[in-house]
């Protein structure tokens, strides 16, 4: 699953007084994973951690993450010159 927003996961986590250790051992990974994630060094992660870190921030897992492929799906693809 692809993290929305870095700033909005950041936000969370301050709201719901969440340091990246906490969230970490919530969720059931690292510190330095989550640290990527609020960095924008990591952008994904499986569909079973965005769940478990939604929960943990007690929110909607539509509000971090979205599914890689509807992600792409939304993408905008450039027409290539055709020559005459």
């Amino acid at each position: 699953m692809r993290l929305t927003s870095q700033d909005t996961l950041r936000a969370l986590m301050k709201q719901r007084g969440f340091s990246m250790d906490r969230l970490g051992r919530y969720a059931g990974c690292s510190k330095s994973f989550i640290s990527h994630l609020c960095s924008g060094h990591k952008k994904s992660c499986t569909n079973e951690l965005a769940v478990r870190i939604a929960e943990a921030l007690e929110v909607p897992i539509e509000l971090l993450f979205v599914n890689e492929q509807s992600a792409a799906s939304g993408r905008i693809i450039r027409s290539q010159k055709v020559p005459a």
